[in-house]
């Protein structure tokens, strides 16, 4: 088994934490993993993305151009990275701010209304964690106990306190998430 995803969006989304979040419970399975960031100057608002590889074996490369699943959660990420997925893959995105859905028939595409989850429970640092849970229901490479480690060992330990609400959005990111085309 190996995974390609690709998590883009906005700074101040949480995106690089949710691949660091992701990559650590990789590590903790004692998977081979490969977490490699990517992100403009600025800390918020600009752009940012984050590639992570799990995997059984070896990984060759963390350089990748195609992907497995692609987490889209802005505009200018599905512009960029719509066309990255692989036929028959995943594409999740948020529609929140989103202006030109996926077009795309050859990939299962599922939407997460995370942002608007989060706000409702007046919890928006949670937003990707929401995200993340709706991944790992579709696609379940880490066990639930090692993304508990995952969030122990990426969020320092005077956050720690936050890892019961950190779990809860993703089980509510396990229930919320909606197919919107899925390929037979």
């Amino acid at each position: 088994m190996t995974e390609e995803i690709i998590i883009a969006g906005f700074g101040g989304q949480g995106v690089l934490s949710m691949g660091k979040i992701l990559a650590y419970s990789g590590v903790m399975e004692n998977k081979e993993v490969s977490w490699m960031p990517s992100y403009g100057p600025e800390m918020r608002g600009g752009t940012a993305n984050v590639i992570v590889i799990i995997s059984d074996e070896r990984i060759s490369s963390p350089i990748v151009n195609y992907f497995d699943t692609a987490i889209i959660l802005n505009q200018q990420s599905m512009d960029k990275f719509e066309k990255t997925v692989k036929p028959g893959g995943v594409l999740i995105y948020d529609p929140n701010g989103i202006t030109r859905h996926p077009e795309r028939r050859d990939i299962n595409i599922y939407t997460i209304e995370a942002a608007d989850e989060a706000s409702k429970v007046g919890l928006s640092k949670v937003f990707n964690m929401v995200v993340l849970g709706g991944f790992l229901k579709l696609k379940p490479i880490v066990q639930p106990e090692y993304v508990h480690k995952g969030l122990e060992k990426s969020l320092p330990r005077r956050h720690h306190a936050l890892i019961p609400e950190n779990e809860k959005a993703i089980q509510k990111g396990k229930e919320i998430i909606k197919a919107m085309h899925l390929l037979n």
